[in-house]
């Protein structure tokens, strides 16, 4: 089994386990300690703001590290042992502390197995294999959805925990068998391979985080995640409103949207070597606002099914074209991992602001309008990205205009 097979047998395991419990938290703690909502997320909400602020020190620590496989395993353990301590957890502070160790491990996850796939396939292969990466990342998103749906009636609501803790002990196993001569640090930092004498200094922190383009990408991204990330919540208060069923529905349309980011992600890696990274940032912050739209004007819930695939599309494609833009405005600095985790924190902040954004609109606008509120930041970050050019690598015209200048000069 060669290198690239581990990789996405990593990313199907980590696919569910990268948010800890995630949205059956809220059912495990109501059912079982009768929490109120109103405490279930206000645990959510001091997990999420620690989370912020580990992204960019756990993107250091790849960096410095430098043994990515050691870091993954780690990041599972911790999501493993913050999982289980949830079983027998009913006080708030041991809920939050295992939340809080569940969420470090998530934090630490992406950064790790970024620098993983760069040691591995390289800088010029990382597109479609970032690609292939979320495509198997999503697949098994929908494996974990599906055993846990099949499981609920005969084992209840603590099939999550077993279905979570399985995938991550599969995540360790698919880590610990990558073949360890496959991976090499400076391939994964952009140094040259051929010169192991030569130490090139690590830029400082300062200067990659202070470039102008990665700032306005990280807003352009927040922007973004302002608008996306409580879009769907929104969606299913409002079915429960307007239509029978709403859990039922708001379940098919996570399926929709996973479906649907599987071939996008493997599409968009394939794609952004050919077309450029910004066409395919534009590609997914255009069709947020018409998501919007779909989900604001629409009340049947099997034509909201189409705001959904959108959905898919635009997600599908930022999950892979943000570490490749990250990765091409900071290639040789040593910090890459360190700025991915900043534009992480950066982009989580419109996240965590999302829902609380699109519940006030809706209380002051009504379901239209509050949809379309939560598709007007996606037109400034619209805005921003074609303003920005965001990658340091050429699209394919400009390759060609290149070659033919190249060729009229010889």
């Amino acid at each position: 089994m060669n290198a690239t097979t581990h990789l996405s047998l990593i990313n199907v395991f980590i696919g569910d386990i990268q948010g800890g419990l995630g949205p059956f938290l809220g059912t495990w703690l109501a059912e079982t300690g009768s929490w109120s909502p109103a405490r279930v997320g206000f645990v959510t909400t001091l997990v999420g703001i620690g989370t912020l602020f580990l992204s960019g020190p756990f993107g250091a620590l790849v960096d410095r590290l430098g043994r990515p496989r050691l870091l993954i395993g780690a990041a599972c353990a911790a999501i493993l042992a913050g999982t289980l301590l949830l079983l027998p957890a009913k006080a708030f502070g041991t809920v939050l502390a295992a939340q809080l160790l569940a969420a470090a491990g998530g934090t630490l996850l992406l950064p790790a197995v970024m620098a993983l796939t760069l040691g591995i396939v390289g800088k010029d292969r990382f597109p479609k294999q970032q690609g292939r990466n979320q495509a198997f990342n999503h697949v098994g998103i929908l494996i974990a959805a599906g055993l846990i749906s099949v499981g609920t009636p005969w084992l209840g609501p603590a099939v999550a925990f077993w279905v979570l803790g399985a995938m991550a002990v599969l995540a360790i196993v698919a880590t610990a068998t990558t073949p360890g001569h496959c991976y090499n640090e400076r391939r994964a930092v952009g140094w040259k391979e051929d010169d192991p004498e030569d130490k090139p200094e690590r830029a400082g922190i300062r200067s990659v985080l202070g470039s102008r383009k990665l700032m306005v990408l990280a807003v352009a991204l927040a922007l973004f995640n302002l608008g996306n990330g409580g879009m769907l919540t929104l969606l299913g208060q409002k079915l429960v409103a307007t239509a029978a069923d709403a859990t039922s529905w708001t379940a098919r349309y996570v399926m929709v949207a996973q479906l649907v980011m599987i071939p996008v992600a493997l599409f968009a890696g394939s794609l952004a070597d050919r077309r450029g990274r910004r066409k395919l940032l534009l590609v997914a912050f255009a069709v947020l606002p018409v998501r919007a739209a779909l989900s604001g004007f629409i009340d049947d819930p099997y034509w909201l099914i189409t705001a959904e695939i959108l959905d898919g599309v635009a997600s599908g494609i930022v999950g892979v074209a943000v570490p490749i833009v990250v990765a091409d405005l900071t290639w040789g600095s040593g910090r890459t991992q360190t700025a991915l985790g900043t534009v992480n924190a950066v982009q989580g902040i419109g996240g965590a602001l999302s829902a609380w954004y699109g519940g006030l609109a809706q209380s002051v606008l009504g379901w239209t309008g509050s949809f379309l509120a939560l598709g007007a930041p996606a037109l400034v970050a619209l805005a921003l990205v074609i303003w920005l050019d965001a990658t340091t690598e050429p699209g394919r015209r400009s390759r060609r205009r290149e070659a033919r200048a190249a060729l009229q000069a010889a």
